[in-house]
């Protein structure tokens, strides 16, 4: 199962600089980042290579940072590739409560990383419906 780390940092300049320093300083390769905040706080989500590394950095370090199961499923990088997704997500009533994407552009094919509440009832709808769920290796390989 792939992980994400989310950091809960305060919503001023530098925060990413002193998160980015404390992963290259761990020899960790962040794959994706999203940052979201409000007018105080903000969170740092990142798909890194090892996150098990990550996570224990920053906690060492007094970071407040937390480490979640996500699933990679593997999308056509074409008008509607989302699409397909959304919809069986949709039909089968699994809801989406995060997500992010990002293209592979060597392969022509994209990523959608998404946490949802019932992560094993969801592997097992989107295998039915033909989908490819990335396994860790390969999406900290990407």
């Amino acid at each position: 199962m792939a992980h994400q780390i989310s950091v809960f940092v305060e919503n001023k300049p530098g925060r990413i600089e002193r998160v980015t320093e404390i992963l290259m300083k761990a020899d960790v390769n962040i794959r994706a980042i999203t940052v979201g905040g409000t007018f105080e706080y903000g969170v740092i989500k990142l798909l890194v290579d090892k996150p098990e590394a990550a996570y224990e950095a920053l906690k060492s370090l007094g970071i407040t940072a937390y480490k979640r199961e996500i699933i990679a499923i593997l999308m056509d990088d074409r008008p509607g590739g989302l699409h397909r997704i959304a919809k069986v997500f949709g039909q089968k009533k699994i809801n989406i409560e995060d997500a992010y994407g990002f293209v592979i552009e060597d392969k022509k094919r994209a990523v959608l990383v998404v946490d949802v509440g019932k992560i094993q009832e969801a592997e097992k709808v989107l295998k039915e419906e033909g989908l490819t769920i990335l396994s860790d290796e390969e999406i900290y390989s990407l």
